[in-house]
């Protein structure tokens, strides 16, 4: 899969989980993908304060990513 493939997967993937998020105030944007294994991300809006967000981030955002490109190891989140 090339750098252009990976990063439209991902996008994919978080367009996919976008609608949830919003639903609750909050949305996601996609910050960088490093080496083709790590993606940075940045919750926004009540994502932020949000007290179950880490639980969101993995079981919701890294698995959903995940789906999409399997050779994605880990998603963290970016303090803005």
């Amino acid at each position: 899969m090339t750098t252009k493939e990976l990063k439209e997967n991902v996008e994919k993937a978080l367009a996919e989980i976008r609608p949830f998020l919003e639903s609750d105030g909050g949305n996601i944007s996609l910050i960088s993908i490093e080496d083709d294994k790590l993606v940075k991300v940045q919750l926004e809006g009540a994502c932020v304060s949000c007290s179950v967000n880490q639980m969101t981030l993995r079981s919701g955002v890294e698995m959903t990513i995940k789906k999409y490109a399997p050779q994605i190891e880990k998603v963290v989140n970016i303090e803005a």
